[in-house]
C-alpha cells in the first residue's frame, strides 16, 4: 500500500474513532504501519518453498536434450529423478506450496480470532481505556501480552491456549513476572468470562506489566527449557 492510499483509508475512517478525516503526517504514518503489519501482507509474500519449486520448475523448462542415448542424456535424467523426488519429499513435510501460509488466517488467540499485532491490540486498549471502557481495554492489553511474547517467539500464544494457561508458560521464561501475569490473567477472565466491568486500576496493573515484559530481554537460561521457542 502507498502513503497516498493509507491518506485515502483514513479518510474514510469515521470521525468518531477520534481519526481526523485529514491525517496529519504523523497519523498518516502510523495508519499505514498498522496496514502494512496485517499478517495478510506477510502471507502474500512468496516462501523459500515457493521460490524453491519455481526455480526447479525453470530449470526443467530450460533443459534441451541431446537426441541420441550418450551420457549427457541420462545424467539429466538422473538429475531430473533426484529433483523430482527432492520436491515430492518437500511437499509431504511442508504442504502444497502457499497453502500452508492460506490455511493459517484467522490466527486464534485466547479463545478469540483476533489478527491484530501487539501494536494494534494496545493502541485499541489504549482508546477504550480513554473512553473508560475498562473491560475492553484489560481484554485488549492482555491480548497485547500474548501477542507480542509470541511475536518475540519467546512465549508461543497456541490455538486453545487459556488466559492462565499462557500465563504459567510466560511465567517460566520470566520467574520475575509470574506472580504479574497470574494477576493479569485473573483480571482477563474477569472482564472476558464473568462480565466484570474492570477498573482503571485493573487496567494499570495489566499495561505496566505488558510495558515491562516489552522492554525486558529474551531470559536465554529459560528459553532453552522452552519447547517451541526461539531467543529473540
Amino acid at each position: 500500500m502507498t502513503l497516498a492510499a493509507a491518506l485515502g483509508l483514513a479518510a474514510r475512517i469515521s470521525p468518531a474513532l477520534g481519526v481526523p478525516v485529514e491525517p496529519d503526517a504523523p497519523d498518516a504514518r502510523e495508519l499505514l504501519l498498522d496496514e502494512l503489519s496485517d499478517p495478510a501482507y506477510a502471507e502474500s509474500q512468496p516462501s523459500w518453498f515457493d521460490l524453491l519449486s519455481q526455480a526447479v520448475l525453470d530449470w526443467f523448462g530450460s533443459l534441451r536434450l541431446a537426441e541420441g542415448d550418450g551420457v549427457p542424456a541420462i545424467a539429466l535424467l538422473v538429475g531430473g529423478i533426484l529433483l523430482a523426488a527432492a520436491i515430492a519429499a518437500a511437499i509431504l513435510i511442508y504442504g502444497v506450496p502457499r497453502w500452508r501460509a492460506r490455511s493459517g488466517v484467522g490466527v486464534e488467540l485466547l479463545g478469540d480470532r483476533d489478527r491484530r499485532t501487539a501494536r494494534q491490540l494496545r493502541r485499541d486498549a489504549e482508546r477504550a481505556a480513554s473512553s473508560g471502557d475498562w473491560a475492553r481495554a484489560i481484554a485488549d492489553r492482555y491480548r497485547a501480552v500474548a501477542r507480542a511474547l509470541d511475536e518475540r517467539t519467546l512465549v508461543p500464544a497456541l490455538p486453545g491456549t487459556t488466559a492462565h494457561g499462557f500465563a504459567r508458560t510466560a511465567g517460566r521464561v520470566f520467574p520475575a513476572e509470574s506472580a504479574a501475569l497470574e494477576a493479569a490473567a485473573d483480571r482477563f477472565d474477569g472482564v472476558r468470562y464473568f462480565e466484570r466491568a474492570g477498573t482503571a486500576d485493573d487496567y494499570a496493573l495489566v499495561r505496566a506489566l505488558d510495558e515491562r515484559l516489552e522492554a525486558a530481554p529474551a531470559p536465554l537460561a529459560e528459553l532453552a527449557d522452552l519447547p517451541g521457542t526461539v531467543p529473540a
